[in-house]
């Protein structure tokens, strides 16, 4: 098939830092399995109406039509001259998922309003603007939120939701051509407003680096609906927002450019089941720009080095649009990407559909313990304030609960929240909690997270436009005490009769680990490099249900419910590799992965991969298609970004975020190894509990099994004798016990 994707877009000219990894066009077998997905998004709802769709239009033109009027009266109202009066403009820009025409019904639409070097934020914005926003009775909802790192106004325009941010520019007069993507307009630009622009800016820069735009936006769409269902979709969660997956979606674009969306989901999976992270995903080389803005770059700024998954921005000043990432939220994703990957081998072969790979995660069934979070307020317009910023702090109770138990315990915030009918103005917010995968179950020791809690709750509480009734309540509940308002109609499912692939691989992988719990080590040992073949014998024994190129440690607990399985990732090739055509490689691949060295392999033995990027050819059986792009897969991630390889020795004070402990965690993991502490040998139990809440209520709060926490108390040392460091001293922890299951009800 042709390429009007790299003949039409860019002249046969480079996409990307690397050269693409396959040309290969589509077969007829894509062309179908193309049409059957954008079918199934279809009837999955995620295309607007045309009549929703002509109604978002009319109010982009109202609102453009508002900010004019806007900036002519408080022109006129700071004693302007009439002439510069009726030259003033201001002009409206969209961003985001709207502008890359991937939204669905109901979305909200990111707005940009750019004006004049005399019409400030704070007064003419948040104060004129506001003023005749509230007055207009086509205006609902509306709620300021002048100091969040990017400064929006959010409110509804005749049932539209809009998220309005400001920039003002150093011009006097905003031309009604003006291109937001010129550098220049950040000229003498404060830092909100650079960082305002920067939605358009990055957004229009996706559109001009992709090699086939409708493809993308398919794609993406696809990705989009899969990551919610699967759970990880959510920037303020800690996983990756709408324009974290633009850019991964982008950059596989780049890879494949003549690619249908069929194929660009299978490879989305193929090649990020083998990143190695913290390496970056770029889209472009990163512009160092005249103005002397920062950008991204862990060579000269050290904390960039403790960012755990960087994507990249392309547009001046390039920054790290994942920062929110922690190494729960990240081995979360991580499975995903493997279950995605196995799932989309497995439709190859026409063993399965679209149906599989978009099944929702489980997530009330997946864990026994969880943290529920709830929050109240006197009246609506309160709860909404208070709701925007604890949502914006729970981040931090994950990073504090990893930091505090050295990345012993892990979290999986749910990216949703919840209501309970019953009680008026209530949201709440749900965290699956488990023990790392690879830390013995022996009992002995403890974690006790009141502290740790009670410190998060009076970090929320300093909330500058705190109200009487703005109340927060962190509490452990277990998997048969979880409140019924979660679930659909608010009625308790009985366990699930239906198969999924999920069950059935934990179903098979239980039967596998019963065959390996007198050589618990094996795993860890065939990942390390030590016994490949027999690791590559276990897969294919499971071929059905695992990834050719992957393996799962299970870890076994005391009782069947409890088992979870972490994706690993291996890279060897099983297939030979045949007509393949090589091309020079970038010198300064910045988006290289870590070293791969190709391992020994009984059906092809030792090969030594040269330094050159090995492109597809079209004329290739789907057989070597596979094993070549797998092997230029390794390539383009085969050197290692030296930024990320040496960490200074005394690590500076990072603010609140902490990626200090996370960037440890992360930096001794080779690819496909378990998460390993330095205190993996040491038992993980934690009975938990919920702490009170630093502004104490005079009313009580209860929640069927809900248990309080007392104030805590500094446990003892571990029963290893180890001496705990300072931090765990100064901050310990909520209980839970993950061995006795049966028992942890009571142990509080």
């Amino acid at each position: 098939m042709g390429s009007p994707a790299l003949n039409g877009r860019n002249n046969g000219q480079r996409l990307g830092i690397t050269d693409p990894i396959s040309l290969s066009g589509p077969t007829e077998d894509d062309v179908i399995k193309t049409r059957e997905l954008e079918k199934y998004l279809q009837d999955a709802g995620l295309y607007e109406s045309q009549e929703e769709a002509v109604s978002r239009e009319e109010v982009l033109g109202r609102l453009d039509q508002i900010v004019k009027i806007w900036v002519k009266a408080i022109s006129r109202a700071k004693g302007l001259n009439e002439q510069l009066v009726q030259e003033a403009n201001a002009k409206i820009f969209t961003f985001g998922s709207y502008r890359l025409g991937v939204h669905g019904p109901g979305a909200d639409i990111d707005t940009l309003c750019v004006g004049p070097r005399h019409a400030t934020r704070e007064e003419d914005f948040f104060g004129e603007l506001h003023k005749m926003l509230s007055e207009m009775p086509e205006v609902s909802e509306l709620h300021p939120v002048p100091d969040a790192h990017v400064p929006v106004m959010k409110f509804k325009f005749a049932g539209v939701s809009i998220d309005l941010l400001y920039a003002k520019l150093s011009l006097w007069v905003i031309p009604e051509d003006l291109d937001v993507s010129q550098d220049s307009i950040l000229q003498n630009a404060d830092e909100q407003t650079v960082r305002s622009l920067n939605g358009c800016r990055v957004t229009d820069r996706i559109l001009r680096l992709v090699p086939n735009i409708q493809s993308f936006r398919t794609t993406l769409r696809c990705m989009r609906f899969w990551a919610k269902r699967r759970g990880v979709y959510s920037n303020v969660s800690g996983f990756l927002g709408g324009i974290n997956w633009a850019l991964l979606v982008a950059r596989i674009c780049q890879l494949f450019p003549n690619a249908l969306p069929n194929m660009l989901v299978s490879r989305f999976f193929r090649v990020f089941t083998q990143w190695r992270w913290p390496n970056p995903v770029m889209l472009c080389s990163n512009e160092e720009g005249s103005l002397g803005l920062p950008v991204w770059d862990p060579r000269r700024n050290p904390k960039d080095r403790y960012h755990l998954m960087p994507i990249i921005t392309p547009a001046y000043p390039c920054m790290n649009s994942s920062y929110n990432v922690s190494s729960s939220t990240l081995r979360i994703m991580t499975e995903e990407f493997q279950r995605g990957h196995d799932i989309c081998e497995v439709m190859e072969e026409n063993k399965a559909d679209w149906d599989t790979l978009f099944e929702p995660y489980p997530f009330f069934e997946a864990y026994k313990n969880y943290l529920q979070i709830d929050i109240t307020a006197e009246n609506a317009d309160d709860l909404r304030k208070w709701k925007g910023w604890v949502e914006s702090r729970l981040r931090q109770l994950t990073l504090k609960i990893e930091r505090h138990t050295y990345n012993k315990l892990q979290c999986h915030p749910h990216p949703g929240d919840f209501s309970d009918k019953s009680k008026p103005f209530h949201h709440c917010y749900f965290m699956g909690l488990q023990r790392k995968q690879g830390v013995p179950a022996s009992g002995g020791e403890q974690f006790d997270m009141r502290l740790t809690v009670e410190e998060f709750k009076h970090s929320v509480n300093m909330y500058t436009l705190w109200k009487p009734g703005m109340e927060i309540y962190v509490s452990h509940v277990k998997k048969r005490n979880i409140p019924t308002f979660v679930f659909p109609g608010g009625v308790r499912p009985l366990r699930a009769s239906k198969v999924t692939w999920d069950s059935r691989r934990s179903s098979e992988l239980k039967a596998s680990d019963s065959a390996q719990v007198d050589r618990p080590f094996e795993v860890a040992e065939s990942i390390d490099g030590v016994d490949d073949r027999r690791k590559r014998m276990r897969l294919d024994d499971n071929a059905n249900t695992n990834s050719r190129n992957g393996e799962c440690l299970v870890v076994v607990h005391s009782h069947p419910e409890e088992v979870h399985e972490v994706s690993q990732v291996s890279t060897t090739s099983s297939c030979s590799i045949k007509d393949l055509n090589s091309t020079p490689t970038s010198a300064n691949n910045l988006e290289n992965l870590a070293d791969v060295s190709s391992q020994n392999n009984g059906d092809h033995g030792s090969m030594e991969v040269d330094h050159s990027t090995n492109i597809v050819s079209a004329a290739a059986d789907t057989s070597s298609c596979k094993e070549a792009e797998k092997l230029a897969i390794q390539k383009i991630l085969s050197d290692s970004y030296d930024s990320h390889q040496a960490l200074p020795s005394e690590l500076e004070e990072l603010d609140d975020f902490d990626y200090k402990n996370q960037a440890k965690d992360f930096g001794a993991t080779k690819q496909g190894s378990p998460l390993m502490s330095s205190v993996a040998n040491t038992s993980s139990v934690v009975p938990m509990t919920s702490c009170n809440e630093a502004r104490q209520s005079s009313s009580s709060y209860s929640n069927g099994g809900l248990e309080e926490l007392e104030p805590a108390e500094l446990v003892a040392p571990s029963s290893t004798g180890t001496a705990p460091a300072p931090v765990a001293a100064r901050k310990p922890i909520i209980r839970l016990s993950f061995t006795s299951l049966g028992k942890a009800g009571k142990s509080s």
